[in-house]
């Protein structure tokens, strides 16, 4: 009986007596957290969505425009002690918290996913975990690099140089832009990973509460079994 009451966690999955007010109560809160974090977990989505874009533009730029190996006769457009990693970092970040996310919405609309608590509580605490590491990781290399003084990376080069006026790739001001671009919406990523963190939190501890309760009504005890339970979730 335990089993099958656990099997149960998700939101839509709890038998409710109508006349009980108190678990209506609570998987009304449930289904509502559970709306705001899938919500936020699209937002997140969206975000990493545009990091890598304007990210793995600014390397496709550089790449194309980079003056290739037995061609240094060639006027570079790009300085010789160059580092890319601060924005490799935003890319391999980024491709995490789009791949995260994208699972999690997946997992959130699979119905035998959903009536697994283990399962479905697990990938909602552990996506946005997965998705503020990365956006902190590459957040912190991103600045640790360009505060370096020796070498310059794609941020600090064509911002340096976004005023010049070019005709075709690479157009400094508007990598400047679109680097700048990848970094705040990094920087804002953190608190929305946050929010789909403590959410997720919340509501596994709501679904945990609203499964003792129910195991506790339908099971044949004294009737103070069912009062405890419902002051521990008060």
């Amino acid at each position: 009986m335990a089993t099958q009451v656990k099997e149960k966690a998700s939101a839509s999955q709890f038998e409710i007596d109508t006349q009980d007010h108190h678990l209506k109560g609570k998987v009304r809160t449930i289904k509502t957290l559970d709306n705001v974090r899938t919500g936020l977990t699209i937002l997140a989505l969206i975000m990493g969505i545009s990091i890598l874009g304007v990210s793995a533009d600014t390397l496709q730029v550089y790449n194309a425009t980079s003056v290739p190996p037995g061609y240094e006769q060639l006027l570079p457009l790009w300085p010789q002690n160059f580092n890319l990693r601060p924005t490799v970092a935003l890319v391999v970040g980024a491709a995490f918290v789009v791949v995260a996310n994208a699972v999690s919405v997946l997992c959130s609309r699979i119905v035998i996913v959903r009536n697994r608590s283990m399962i479905h509580t697990s990938q909602s605490l552990a996506v946005p975990f997965v998705g503020l590491v990365a956006a902190l990781i590459a957040m912190i290399f991103f600045y640790a690099v360009n505060a370096s003084d020796s070498e310059d990376t794609l941020l600090s080069w064509t911002c340096r140089w976004k005023t010049l006026s070019m005709v075709q790739n690479p157009h400094f001001g508007t990598l400047c832009k679109e680097s700048w671009a990848g970094l705040y919406l990094t920087i804002l990523l953190i608190p929305v990973e946050v929010a789909v963190l403590a959410v997720a939190a919340y509501q596994a501890k709501l679904e945990k509460y609203a499964s003792a309760y129910t195991y506790a009504r339908d099971t044949p005890s004294p009737s103070t079994r069912v009062g405890s339970v419902r002051e521990e979730g008060a």
